[in-house]
């Protein structure tokens, strides 16, 4: 059972951090996940992976309405100096990834879900629906719905960037 957990910890982080948006609200809900697993227990025939999503979106929904708001840091690479080419990169980079990140936080949390456990987690369909207790089809147009919205906010917010 440790072992399991083990190689279930960075998934599983990857995944708070997707919905949280902060390092620090990912670990505390990674550890109430856990928490909640241990103090309840698994259920037989349950696959672990896939009740630890599950209890982990749950406990996020949970918390997150409780708050009702969740603050997300980012850092302003705009403001840092710029001594090399490569920092340059590195700055672009990381602000694309910052617009990707605000962007995805405006999604709605049923897309927003979908697509980290289906584009980050590398879960497939199948595993998506059960875990989320949805039909495959339906998560295949909210994966959809999402892509696309993703895509129209990136760009939008380049355009006014450059503008």
């Amino acid at each position: 059972m440790t072992e399991s957990f083990k190689s279930l910890l960075p998934m599983l982080r990857r995944f708070a951090y997707s919905l949280t948006g902060s390092t620090f609200d990912a670990d505390d809900l990674v550890q109430t996940t856990l928490e909640r697993i241990l103090d309840k227990g698994i259920p037989e025939n349950i696959e672990v992976n896939k009740w630890a999503f599950t209890v982990c979106r749950n406990v996020w929904i949970d918390e997150y309405r409780a708050k009702k708001t969740r603050t997300a840091a980012t850092e302003r690479p705009e403001l840092q100096e710029v001594a090399t080419v490569e920092d340059q990169q590195a700055i672009e980079s990381n602000a694309h990834l910052t617009q990707v990140h605000h962007a995805m936080n405006t999604l709605p949390t049923d897309q927003r879900s979908i697509l980290s456990m289906v584009a980050l987690q590398g879960l497939s369909y199948k595993d998506v629906s059960s875990i989320l207790s949805v039909p495959v089809g339906t998560v295949m147009s909210r994966l959809s719905r999402a892509r696309s919205s993703l895509l129209e906010k990136v760009n939008s917010q380049q355009l006014g960037g450059q503008a």
